[in-house]
């Protein structure tokens, strides 16, 4: 095969499954409407389930409401009618999702779902079939071909279907007024978490913290940078209120411009105007600062106070790179 013909392939599926997506459009109604304020307003969980692929993308939308603030399970269709279908309670919800909506096991669900009262969803790609009839409502994800040669795989289908749960799970932020804060409550690992709710003072206080006055002698400069290791120094008045930094640079710039070395003091060679950021900063906020001035550190403030340094290390270390 050649690679023209890889490409036109690959392409060809990509266009089908977004064409799949964009047709969902015209399910977007009143009932859908009705399915996201219902189980905004649930008082027990909602249960999603399926089987085959269809299972799969039930537990992705699964994870993806479970991290944006709407408690749901999963529940296997095959497992459900062989004892798994004790874990709903009387307050769930329950959605199923299928393509066809007549596997055996879907059929047999349907039946038992309904002998316990429970509001029940179809997400289905047949509007006639029996999970769509029997349902109290449908979420219709019906796709005109699978990308599949032989229209066979769920290709497209199981994709029409993951974006019909990421679309209900983002009405159902708006509707809560999920913030940024609410998302770092349910992501507190890796690099996701670390760049909701981790803070320039968490870094900061790990690090050395060098300092000098105004009026330290150039003596006085180059020990307390070489003795911090940060390759930097910030100068402060006598209440700590930054008024510059000094760093590597300026040293090797006033030497090579051959500076009285005796007499010089701090505030004769600082740079007035360093680049700071607030202490209770988001890290991420920091990053994205030193990117945009092209900086590998930050001087750390409250309000004009000096509090510490914050360096391009330190968020290597922390994987927010």
């Amino acid at each position: 095969m050649q690679k023209t013909s890889i490409q036109d392939i690959a392409k060809n599926t990509l266009l089908l499954e977004a064409n799949s997506i964009l047709a969902l459009q015209n399910y977007i109604n009143d009932q859908f409407e009705e399915v996201v304020n219902l189980i905004h307003n649930i008082q027990g969980r909602l249960v999603i389930s399926g089987i085959g692929k269809s299972a799969i993308i039930a537990q992705k939308i699964v994870a993806t409401l479970n991290s944006t603030g709407t408690a749901s399970i999963f529940m296997h269709a095959a497992d459900a009618i062989h004892g798994d279908l004790g874990m709903i309670q009387k307050n769930d919800i329950i959605l199923i999702i299928s393509k066809s909506g007549e596997s055996p096991e879907i059929k047999v669900l349907v039946t038992l779902i309904k002998n316990l009262g429970n509001i029940l969803i179809a997400m289905a790609g047949n509007s006639a079939s029996v999970l769509a009839l029997e349902s109290d409502f449908l979420l219709n994800t019906t796709v005109s071909q699978e990308a599949c040669p032989n229209n066979l795989a769920p290709t497209a289908s199981t994709t029409a279907q993951l974006a019909m749960g990421d679309a209900i799970a983002i009405c159902l932020m708006e509707l809560k007024g999920f913030s940024s804060n609410d998302f770092a409550k349910f992501h507190p690992g890796g690099a996701l978490g670390k760049k909701l709710y981790l803070r320039v003072s968490d870094l900061s206080k790990l690090n050395e913290r060098p300092i000098v006055l105004t009026s330290s002698s150039l003596k006085d400069v180059i020990l307390e940078i070489t003795k911090k290791r940060l390759g930097l120094t910030a100068v402060v008045d006598e209440h700590e209120n930054l008024c510059g930094v000094i760093t590597d640079g300026d040293l090797r710039r006033m030497l090579e411009k051959g500076g009285d070395f005796e007499k010089t003091i701090a505030k004769e060679i600082m740079s007035k105007s360093p680049k700071t950021i607030e202490a209770d900063a988001l890290a991420v906020d920091a990053l994205d600062k030193m990117r945009k001035n092209n900086i590998t550190q930050l001087i750390v403030v409250n309000d004009e106070t000096y509090t510490g340094v914050i360096h391009l290390h330190d968020l290597i270390r922390e994987g927010l790179i």
